[in-house]
């Protein structure tokens, strides 16, 4: 089940809009026409990047009046941090298990 919250949130920022949507947001709500504006897409287009992005968890969306606002959901990026956390220490064990195979048998025979 993580891993596949892992894979929603990196297909989702696998999409050079999305992630610069991710990055406004992460300084604070944004409006959805705000967004469109500042990254000269439409409004058709915007909310389809929106709606990916509350699937995966890192965006959460409210209405404020007739304004519709964005703002970043952290829980989509705890799903990265622990996927990240989990791969380094498989990664170190590797590493430190090649780590000893070379220091037994320095020449590479």
């Amino acid at each position: 089940m993580q891993a596949d919250a892992a894979d929603q949130v990196f297909a989702a920022l696998g999409d050079a809009t999305r992630r610069a949507i991710v990055k406004r947001v992460a300084q604070g709500p944004q409006s959805v026409s705000a967004l469109a504006a500042a990254l000269d897409v439409t409004l058709t287009a915007i909310s389809q990047h929106l709606h990916v992005l509350q699937t995966c968890g890192l965006l959460r969306t409210r209405k404020v009046g007739r304004v519709r606002m964005c703002e970043l959901d952290a829980q989509g990026l705890d799903v990265l941090a622990q996927w990240v956390a989990v791969n380094r220490r498989m990664w170190e064990q590797r590493f430190d298990a090649l780590d000893a195979l070379l220091q037994k048998n320095p020449e590479g025979k």
